[in-house]
This record gives C-alpha cells, sequence and structure tokens, in this order.
C-alpha cells in the first residue's frame, strides 16, 4: 500500500489467495467477489489485484454469507489500521480522508451513484459521541492494568446483484380468486429471511388488499423453472419485482371493468372480471438493468447499486485471560425506504452476531505441527463441543441498529435496498476495537507499534497478543499465531 505522509493512500497491490480445498465448488466466484470488494469504502487511484484459487489437500470450502465480500473489506481495513499506527493518527481519521464520494469511479469501472456513505459516517458518529468515548476509554485504560477497553468504527460498502450475470433473474406466479383472495408462487427459497412476507406485502400493495388475503405458496419448480439460488441478497429485489409485473399484468386486464363501475370490494372486482372471462392468473419475470462485467478487461458494472452501512463497537478485554465483552455495538444502514423495517432490522441484528462469531470465535483447528494433540489431517473442531458460535452471551450489552431516513434506492423495488449480507462485515468493528483494547495493554510494556492479529480474535490470541511479564518468556513482540485454515 501507498501513501502519503498525511494518510492519504496513492496505490494498492493486493494477492488474494483463496484456499478452496480439493475441489472448486463455488470458491471462484467467492475470489470474484473478495476482488470487488478489495476496496471497501476508499478512494485508491492506483489499483492492482490478482486473486487465485488454491487446489489444497483440504476438504472442499464453500460460500458464506457475503461470499467473500466481508474477507476483501477486512484487507482493506488491516492496511488502513496500519496506515494508523505508522503515521500516528486515529485509524478513524485516516478512513475519513480516503472515503469514496458521489462519482467516485472503482477499480473495476464502476461509477458510484446515490452514494449515501457520508451522511451514514456522520450519523453514526454523533449518535455514539465518538470523541467523548474515546476519552472515557482512555482514562479508564489509564487507571485498569489487567482490564482494557476500545472503540473502532468500520465503514461498509457491499455490491448487490449475483457477479455471474445469468443468474440475475426471477419469476413469479400470480392467481386472483373470486373470493378476493390472491396465491403467489415465486422462485425464491424461503429460510426465516422473511422473503415470503416482502413478496406478499408487494402483492397486496399492488391490489390495494390486507396482507391477509395474499398467501404464498411454497417455491416449486413446477410453478417457476430455473430459479436461481436464492442468495447474493437480491432475492427481495428480484422476486418482488417479478410478483409485481405479474401483478400490474392482471390489474391491467381488470382495468376495462374497473372503470366501468364502483365495486364496494375487491372480491367483487374480481367476480365481475371472472363473468367476463378475464384472465385473473399471470406469469411476472424480472431481469436486474444494466449490468455486466467483461473479465478480460478487468472492467464493467458488476453490480446494480451497493448498500451502505457503518458500524461502532467497545469492547472490554482481559488482559490475562484473553476473554473479552461487547459493551456496545451502534450500527447505521442505508436500506432506501425498507419494505418491512422490522424484518429489516433483524436482517441486520442477525448478521452482526453471525459476523461476531467469524471475527471472534469461530476458529477451525487441524491437525498440524502447531495443534500436536490433534491427530494429523484430522480436524478438532467439529462440534458445538469445540466450535463455539455466538450465544446469547455475546450480544452486546448495548445493541442499537438505525435505518438512514430519506434516501430512496431508485434501483430497487417500491425504493427498497437489499439487506442479507451487507450488516455481516459490521461486526469487524468488534475486531478492531479489540485490537485498539490490546494496542492500549501492549502500551504498558512500551509496545506501541503495529502487531499482527488474525481473525478470529479467540482468547489464546487476544492473550497472547497482550504482552505482559507472563508471556515474555515464551513469546515475542510480533508473534504470530499459526493460521489454521
Amino acid at each position: 500500500v501507498g501513501f502519503t505522509n498525511k494518510g492519504k493512500v496513492l496505490a494498492l497491490d493486493l494477492e488474494i489467495y483463496n484456499n478452496a480445498g480439493n475441489s472448486l465448488d463455488l470458491s471462484l466466484a467467492v475470489l470474484e467477489r473478495a476482488m470487488f470488494h478489495s476496496d471497501n469504502v476508499y478512494e485508491i487511484p492506483n489499483v492492482r489485484i490478482f486473486g487465485s484459487v488454491c487446489f489444497t489437500n483440504f476438504p472442499s470450502n464453500t460460500a458464506f454469507r457475503g461470499f467473500g465480500g466481508p474477507q476483501g473489506m477486512l484487507i482493506a481495513e488491516n492496511w488502513i489500521q496500519r496506515i494508523a499506527l505508522e503515521l500516528k493518527k486515529s485509524p478513524e481519521e485516516i478512513r475519513e480522508i480516503n472515503f469514496q464520494g458521489e462519482g467516485s469511479i472503482l477499480h473495476y469501472g464502476q461509477q458510484l451513484e446515490h452514494c449515501t456513505l457520508a451522511p451514514i459516517w456522520n450519523e453514526l458518529k454523533v449518535s455514539c459521541d465518538f470523541l467523548k468515548v474515546r476519552e472515557e476509554v482512555d482514562g479508564f485504560n489509564l487507571h485498569n492494568r489487567w482490564k482494557k477497553r476500545g472503540i473502532a468504527m468500520i465503514p461498509t460498502k457491499f455490491g448487490i446483484s449475483f457477479t455471474t450475470k445469468f443468474m440475475n433473474q426471477a419469476g413469479a406466479l400470480v392467481n386472483v380468486y373470486t373470493d378476493g383472495t390472491v396465491l403467489v408462487t415465486h422462485g425464491g427459497v424461503e429460510m426465516g429471511q422473511g422473503l415470503h412476507t416482502k413478496v406478499a406485502q408487494v402483492a397486496a400493495s399492488a391490489f390495494n388488499i390486507p396482507l391477509s388475503s395474499v398467501f404464498i405458496s411454497e417455491t416449486s419448480t413446477d410453478k417457476v423453472p430455473n430459479a436461481s439460488p436464492t442468495a447474493a441478497s437480491a432475492s427481495s429485489d428480484m422476486y418482488a419485482a417479478a410478483a409485481l409485473d405479474a401483478c400490474e399484468q392482471i390489474k391491467a386486464r381488470m382495468e376495462p371493468i374497473a372503470s366501468q363501475h364502483n365495486f364496494g370490494s375487491f372480491a367483487e372486482l374480481v367476480t365481475a372480471c371472472y363473468l367476463e372471462r378475464i384472465d385473473l392468473s399471470a406469469h411476472g419475470f424480472y431481469i436486474t438493468p444494466n449490468i455486466g462485467f467483461d473479465w478480460s478487461t478487468g472492467k464493467g458494472k458488476p453490480f446494480s447499486y451497493f448498500t451502505y452501512g457503518a458500524a461502532f463497537a467497545e469492547v472490554e478485554i482481559d488482559t490475562l485471560t484473553g476473554d473479552f465483552h461487547t459493551r456496545t455495538a451502534n450500527i447505521f444502514m442505508d436500506l432506501g425506504y425498507s419494505l418491512n423495517p422490522a424484518i429489516d432490522v433483524g436482517q441486520v441484528e442477525g448478521a452482526f452476531i453471525q459476523g461476531l462469531g467469524w471475527v471472534a470465535l469461530e476458529e477451525l483447528k487441524w491437525g498440524d505441527a502447531a495443534h500436536k494433540w490433534i491427530p494429523p489431517g484430522c480436524l478438532y473442531t467439529c462440534g458445538p463441543g469445540s466450535y463455539k458460535i455466538p450465544s446469547l452471551n455475546d450480544v452486546p450489552f448495548k445493541f442499537n441498529v438505525s435505518l438512514l431516513k430519506g434516501n430512496p434506492n431508485v434501483k430497487a423495488i417500491h425504493s427498497s435496498k437489499a439487506v442479507g449480507e451487507p450488516p455481516f462485515f459490521m461486526a469487524s468493528s468488534v475486531f478492531f476495537a479489540i485490537k485498539d483494547a490490546i494496542l492500549a495493554a501492549r502500551a504498558e510494556t512500551g509496545h506501541t507499534g503495529w502487531f499482527p492479529l488474525d481473525n478470529p480474535a479467540t482468547p489464546e490470541r487476544i492473550r497472547m497478543a497482550c504482552l505482559d511479564e507472563f508471556t515474555a518468556p515464551y513469546v515475542s513482540s510480533d508473534f504470530h499465531p499459526k493460521l489454521s485454515v
């Protein structure tokens, strides 16, 4: 990374290696998204990124929430923090002077439109009273030797669309019945994320009927064929738009009848249309417009739009055990005009906690030279007894989620934005807050420079990074635990 003495980033030369395991699976697509997101939200005039999928003697790896995006962004946030330490400035200051803005051209040629990064960042900074909390944390660390606190603010920008162009298509079948009820079948899979609810809301709104009159049939290929995976955070955008297309077709057929009489209810209108032999069933279809990327030139527009967010976290660590807890987490997201704020806030909360597992808890331990108590090639962390996912105990003591107001998204259904994967990376604010707390611990022994800390920031890694008289006989100041990936 090249940068000026003021902290302005000038160049990024990056090589990414993706451990695919013993089969390709989805690793190429994961790598591609990691390469697209390796700038996170930062203006970098000169960028060169090489990516390689590695065939290794591990079991095959596959995609997870974020699909490579969080990994690419975590690389960016690590070098931002290192620049800050080199220049003896705060990471937040380095971030702010390098922010992208409206009209910025990304390293793959796409131009940013309707960029809401600045208002999100500013609202978060005000809401968490960042400067005051910084003073309080520094005061706490000054008076406590074995407990340290740290804070961090992290932004995100997540591209919405499948990076494989042909997958950006969706179908829906809408049937209207003479009792005024509506049955919608679409190609998306409901897995608890609220997709069926949002599609039903769009249909109810289109016909101006109560939500209770709309029913969703479970996804089936005999109703809607050739569906893309329910992934890439784009399902609400695409399937709701496909359902709306079908509803609009039916409304257009009903319009001549509706204009002749003043019907007392939707059921009366439907019955009148039925008696006039009007087709009350329609297949809707949607394709995401104006996207495409050419890998031969490395330029294009792979994403329809971006979902922006920022998070603040405050943590407290025990430097003797490596244990930590998240005292506060504040999250701001731009979700346009949310289709269902209750569902979307739930998605943000869930993504943050899931991301917390990724950055601080979930470690794979394989039998190798660094883990001699595990048979070679065996996975020790193969169940809940040894592989720790987040629990109720890991939820921040204070946990606030806010949605940015007054910024409609012209690129998606009813001015909304995708919400599934974008908030996942917000949990990295906890990781960098942990690192900030470790810096305070290391300062007690005169170590103030950069140090390596890989995610997940497990208690073992936190403990050994907090240099003191107990670790001195065993590790040096640049100790870097072996990754078991």
